[in-house]
């Protein structure tokens, strides 16, 4: 999986790529640290390329989510495709994100 973090105009998206599972969760947690130390702005997480996302991938989301409402941020997740939109509506997490 790859994770490329940018910053314009005021927003930080974080762009993930490939497959979001356990081994690349661990890696995940580590490189979101940016994100969460920004937690207090607007950070997007782009998941168009993205193609499977697991428990432990999921966990990372939910931990930027907390950060950020801890900050007063905002987190948006955009471009899932309908297998990860399954998986976030199954889960409760499609309720609990801004999706775009």
């Amino acid at each position: 999986m790859d994770f490329k973090i940018t910053e314009e105009a005021g927003t930080i998206t974080g762009t993930l790529a490939g497959r979001l599972d356990t081994l690349a969760s661990v890696q995940l947690a580590k490189d979101i640290q940016p994100l969460m130390d920004k937690a207090d702005e607007t950070i997007v997480l782009d998941c168009d390329k993205l193609d499977y996302i697991c428990s432990s991938g999921l966990r990372a989301f939910l931990s930027l989510k907390k950060a950020s409402q801890a900050k007063g941020g905002k987190v948006i997740v955009k471009n899932i495709n309908d297998e990860i939109r399954k998986v976030f509506v199954m889960t409760g997490f499609y309720n609990l994100f801004d999706i775009e």
